[in-house]
């Protein structure tokens, strides 16, 4: 659980200043569940430059509650929470100086946003927290007042947390509040896991995960390592202190984003990825100078033309696209090797097994085949449902490679494609990525596909 939080100041010597408002949002990770924003008379004069900048003045602030009066509910709002601030040793020194004054000891665990953007979204040209906000498209309304800094604070929060790929923010926020195993307590868990698509974490007692995995359930996937016999789920149960989840709003997303976290992170009770595809489409031409189109085990060293789950899947798409292109069943092994197409009623086959078509006008309809099993622009962006409402989840095409995950809420995000750039996750290109997108996009309806730099080019899949 985090507090996100502002504060606003009268200015002066460090270690002087008095709060003028204050703008606290809790947030579980997913959303906000409790906020607290409130005027504090500091008792004492703001600053002219102050004044300037946040527009909040000395008459505002007379009839406004005191720190001491509002101290209890910050204490609350805060409790069990990292405090989550750009620039949060400011924010931090400033509230725990007031609490001093009062007699009263404030301690929290903190997390700063600056510092996070450095790490997780490097190169930028400024890190403030405005022209920050602006450069990732993130929408922001009543700069320099607590509730709009902190608001945009919650969603460059939600940003960086999906770009930390590590899972260091969670297990770092995590690491204090777990003491030991409670096995009694496993229905509690279930009963806080959403019925939602995302990702599992599942965390020993010092917050380390050892298990990763993807679902488009995640309570029901909960409940079954929590009461299956496997091995894995018994594992799970011995091991399990605590379980956090990210939601991800669609399965393509869940996909991508389990293969590569459990890449990175290794958890113990993972065993490695396995290959997401167990036959490829590869070309090589033949002694008679034709192209032929083979089903074969994945092989490293050669880039297969597309990919699949099986030899009855590929045999299947083979057979359809050499009708849809007219290629020869024979040349592509389909029928056996001693036999024509025309032998075993082939109609599309245009005789090229007897040779009655040249390998060069041949191999160009092979050629617009392979054309047509890439992606559709070799730099698009793949458009389906998000986490919220009002919220689009966006996969990155570039240059014909996998280039990362994210989400957006407004046009602009998406339209520029170096703003995109900024708010997606990066992850690496692999062929297992590009089946998991392929196959996707084969049984997915409804999706919308904008190439770049095309503005507003969205068109149904």
């Amino acid at each position: 659980m985090y507090a996100i939080l502002d504060i606003e100041t009268t200015g002066g010597k460090f270690n002087e200043e008095g709060i003028t408002e204050v703008a606290i949002y809790r947030y579980d990770g997913h959303k906000v569940v409790d906020q607290f924003i409130s005027l504090v008379n500091p008792e004492k004069e703001i600053q002219p430059f102050v004044v300037n900048l946040t527009g909040i003045n000395n008459n505002m602030l007379r009839s406004a509650p005191k720190f001491y009066e509002v101290a209890k509910r910050i204490v609350e709002i805060t409790e069990n929470c990292v405090l989550v601030a750009h620039n949060a040793e400011f924010d931090y020194r400033v509230l725990r100086n007031e609490f001093n004054q009062l007699g009263f000891e404030f301690s929290r665990k903190t997390l700063c946003t600056v510092e996070l953007s450095q790490h997780l979204i490097p190169d930028q040209p400024s890190y403030s927290l405005g022209k920050l906000v602006r450069t990732l498209g993130i929408p922001m309304s009543d700069r320099h007042r607590a509730s709009g800094d902190a608001l945009a604070t919650v969603k460059l929060f939600k940003l960086l947390l999906e770009k930390d790929v590590e899972k260091n923010i969670i297990q770092q926020s995590i690491q204090s509040g777990i003491t030991t195993v409670l096995p009694s307590k496993l229905l509690d868990i279930v009963e806080d896991i959403p019925s939602e698509t995302g990702i599992l974490y599942i965390h020993n007692t010092k917050g380390d995960i050892i298990y990763i995995e993807h679902s488009r359930n995640l309570k029901r996937k909960v409940n079954q390592h929590f009461t299956g016999q496997k091995e894995v789920s018994k594992r799970i149960q011995k091991h399990v202190a605590s379980v956090t989840f990210s939601l991800t709003g669609n399965e393509l997303i869940a996909q991508l984003k389990a293969h590569e976290e459990i890449t990175i992170n290794k958890p113990a009770l993972n065993k490695k990825n396995k290959p997401v595809f167990k036959v490829g489409l590869y070309q090589k031409t033949n002694d008679q100078g034709y192209i032929q189109l083979s089903i074969d085990k994945p092989d490293k060293r050669k880039i297969p033309v597309c990919t699949f789950t099986n030899y009855a899947q590929a045999r299947a798409v083979l057979i359809k696209l050499s009708e849809k292109f007219e290629l020869c069943a024979s040349i592509n092994r389909l029928i056996p090797r001693d036999k024509v197409c025309i032998e075993l009623n082939v109609e599309y086959c245009q005789g090229t097994c007897e040779h009655k078509e040249a390998p060069d006008s041949y191999n160009n309809r092979v050629s617009a085949l392979i054309k047509h099993q890439q992606f559709e622009h070799p730099t698009m962006a793949i458009i389906d449902r998000g986490r919220e409402v009002d919220e689009r989840s966006v996969i990155l095409i570039e240059n014909g490679k996998y280039a990362g995950y994210g989400y957006y809420n407004l046009n602009f995000q998406l339209n520029k494609l170096e703003v995109l750039k900024t708010i997606i996750t990066p992850t690496k290109d692999s062929l297992e990525k590009r089946h998991l997108i392929r196959s996707y996009i084969r049984k997915k309806k409804g999706l919308k596909f904008t190439p770049y730099g095309v503005q507003e080019n969205l068109h149904d899949q």
